[in-house]
C-alpha cells in the first residue's frame, strides 16, 4: 500500500492558528519535509512533537523530490511544510504535487493560513474577483513585463515582496499602474499586525522615508472599465480607425488615436490600417 503526502499549512505568525488536525498529522506521519529543518523544530517543540525531518526546497527539489516519492512508494506517509503558511504557493512544493501525480501517490492538503488571502481580506478592496501573482522579479525588465501583462486585469491584484525590494517594486508599479488603491500588509496574525490602506503615490512616498520591515503582502486594486477602454475592445484595426474618420478625423489623426486607444507604435496601426485598405 502507497503511502500518503500531506500538504500541511502552519501558522504564519500566530502559534494558535495551527489546526488540531495539522498537529495529528504531524504525530503520525513517517516523515516531515521541510524548508528549513531549524523553524519546523521550533514549531515541533512548540507542541511536544519529536519527528525525523528533512529538508525540501527550491534548491535541492529534484534530488529531495525523489527521495521522498521514493518513501510515498514504500508506504511511508509524509508530512510538507513551509517555513510559514500553505505549501505549494509560491513554493517548491507545488513541484513536489505534480511528481506525486505523475508517479500515481496521493495527496491530500491540511488548510490553514495563507497570507496572500488573510491579507486581501483585510485590505478593504474588492475581494469576489482576486489574481495571485506572488513574487515579481528581481530584474528589473522582467518585474515591469509581468506588471504590464496584468495592467489592464480587473481583478483585485495580490503580489509578495520582500523589504529590500518594495521600494523599486512600487515604483514600477506607479509607474505600470498609475495611481491605485493599495493595502501594504505586514506582521501577519503576530503583535504589530500592520495594515496600511493608502495610494501607489502615497506608499511610494511613505517608504521614502521609512524603512520597510518584514516580508510584505501588496493588495493593489485591479484595473478600472471605462467605456472609452471598452468600445474598441473587439473592433478590428481597420474598424476602429474607421470609426474616428466617421467621426470627422482624418486618417492620420484617426490612426493616432487608435494606436493611443490600443497602446501600440503608429506605425504598426499605419500598417495594419493600409494593408488592409489597399
Amino acid at each position: 500500500m502507497k503511502g500518503m503526502l500531506y500538504l500541511c499549512a502552519t501558522p504564519i505568525g500566530n502559534l494558535g492558528d495551527i489546526s488540531a488536525r495539522c498537529l495529528e498529522v504531524f504525530k503520525t506521519v513517517d516523515l516531515i519535509a521541510c524548508e528549513d529543518t531549524r523553524r519546523t523544530v521550533q514549531l515541533l517543540n512548540a507542541f511536544g512533537i519529536q519527528k525525523p525531518l528533512t529538508s525540501y526546497h527550491e534548491h535541492n527539489k529534484r534530488e529531495k523530490g525523489k527521495y521522498i516519492t521514493g518513501l510515498l512508494k514504500e508506504g511511508k506517509n509524509v508530512a510538507l511544510v513551509s517555513d510559514a503558511g500553505t505549501p505549494a504557493i509560491s513554493d517548491p512544493g507545488e513541484d513536489l504535487v505534480k511528481l506525486c501525480i505523475e508517479e500515481d501517490l496521493e495527496v491530500t492538503s491540511i488548510p490553514g493560513c495563507v497570507a496572500g488571502i488573510n491579507a486581501l481580506i483585510l485590505s478593504g478592496l474588492p475581494t469576489r474577483r482576486f489574481a495571485f501573482e506572488g513574487f515579481l522579479s528581481v530584474n528589473k525588465r522582467h518585474r515591469k513585463e509581468h506588471l504590464e501583462s496584468v495592467r489592464k486585469d480587473s481583478h483585485t491584484l495580490i503580489f509578495y515582496e520582500a523589504p529590500h525590494k518594495l521600494v523599486y517594486t512600487l515604483a514600477d508599479m506607479l509607474e505600470v499602474f498609475g495611481d491605485r488603491k493599495i493595502a501594504l500588509v505586514r506582521e501577519l496574525t503576530k503583535i504589530h499586525e500592520e495594515v496600511i490602506r493608502t495610494t501607489l503615490a502615497e506608499a511610494q512616498e511613505l517608504y521614502r522615508e521609512k524603512s520597510p520591515k518584514g516580508e510584505y503582502v501588496i493588495i493593489i486594486e485591479g484595473a478600472r472599465e471605462t467605456a472609452e477602454e471598452q468600445w474598441w475592445e473587439h473592433m478590428t484595426v481597420t474598424e476602429h480607425v474607421e470609426r474616428y474618420i466617421s467621426g470627422g478625423d482624418d486618417p492620420k489623426d484617426a490612426v493616432k488615436k487608435a494606436a493611443k486607444d490600443r497602446n501600440l507604435p503608429k506605425r504598426e496601426i499605419y500598417s495594419e490600417y493600409h494593408k488592409l485598405n489597399k
